[in-house]
């Protein structure tokens, strides 16, 4: 849908189908998935506050991954519940750029959160004796606080580089998204786009090539470490692993979709990978957390049996 740039004050979300009676089913379950997420992120949350005991750099950073995980959900479920139980789906051009601001920095504090966690693993295996004196108190907020500031300083400068101009209002997707939007520019992206490839090619790579890192020499001592020490490392990195893995996974298929034609997939397959790092990680990151860390576990249960 071809416009002038004057006429442009509002997208229209063209990924929402007809879905019939069913969209009170679909209301429900979202509605039910997000009190879920609130409700196990905020559990976690006060446990870890709480208690002197869980006041480590390891939780601290899980604090900080469970806040943004409330922060990244609240950025788009609201949004998404009056979406599914709208005629007509459309949004306003500053509410657009809100969700793409609250979507796009909770990713970059997510990945970046699990890179810093990924240090810390490596310190707390690789280098049991100094952990406590390279990894303080005062350190880890200052890691929190850079992750935090980084994120919301880089998207500010994104979005400030969108440009004014647009030439269409359709966003093919049910959420604002950064990358369909400078489809619709009737100006020149150049500067969006090289400032997307710089931070990819230093901060994105550069934290890649520190997990990588960090869990080759992580393994290196897990083979030729104790029986112990593999339990310990198991223990703790298994979790981080599969919170690393599950977020990758949605951010890849997520880049893949908006980059090339993924339209010969079911449509309903395609909304639901396109929401899974966002409705999926929130979730599966507090169940993730609290089933395998042996402190949280019990602590939930002794909270919960009263």
């Amino acid at each position: 849908m071809k416009l002038n740039s004057t006429q442009v004050s509002y997208f229209i979300l063209g990924a929402y189908f007809d879905t019939g009676r069913f969209h009170y089913l679909y209301f429900v379950i979202t509605v039910s998935l997000y009190f879920l997420i609130i409700a196990a992120n905020v559990l976690l949350i006060v446990i870890i506050c709480m208690n002197r005991s869980l006041h480590e750099p390891m939780y601290m950073l899980l604090c900080s991954l469970f806040v943004n995980e409330l922060y990244g959900s609240t950025g788009l479920f609201p949004f998404l519940l009056n979406q599914i139980l709208s005629d007509v789906h459309t949004v306003s051009i500053p509410l657009c750029f809100l969700q793409i601001f609250c979507v796009y920095t909770y990713g970059i504090v997510e990945f970046l959160t699990l890179a810093v966690m990924s240090y810390d693993r490596y310190l707390a295996i690789c280098h049991p004796l100094h952990y406590h004196s390279r990894m303080t108190f005062r350190k880890v907020v200052v890691l929190v606080a850079v992750v935090w500031l980084y994120a919301f300083f880089i998207m500010a400068v994104f979005c400030l580089t969108i440009p004014s101009q647009l030439c269409g209002n359709v966003i093919d997707k049910v959420y604002c998204d950064n990358h369909y939007i400078m489809k619709l520019a009737c100006s020149d992206t150049t500067v969006n786009s090289i400032m997307g490839v710089v931070h990819m090619f230093t901060v994105i790579l550069g934290m890649i090539i520190i997990i990588v890192y960090t869990y080759v020499r992580i393994l290196r001592v897990c083979f030729s470490g104790s029986k112990e020490t593999r339990q310990k490392a198991f223990s703790t990195c298994t979790p981080h692993l599969f919170s690393l893995f599950n977020f990758s996974f949605g951010v890849f298929f997520e880049i893949m979709q908006s980059r090339f034609d993924m339209k010969s997939l079911p449509n309903i397959l395609r909304v639901f990978l396109s929401l899974y790092f966002l409705t999926c990680q929130p979730l599966f990151n507090p169940v993730l957390y609290g089933l395998k860390m042996s402190k949280i576990r019990n602590m939930v249960k002794d909270l919960l049996s009263g």
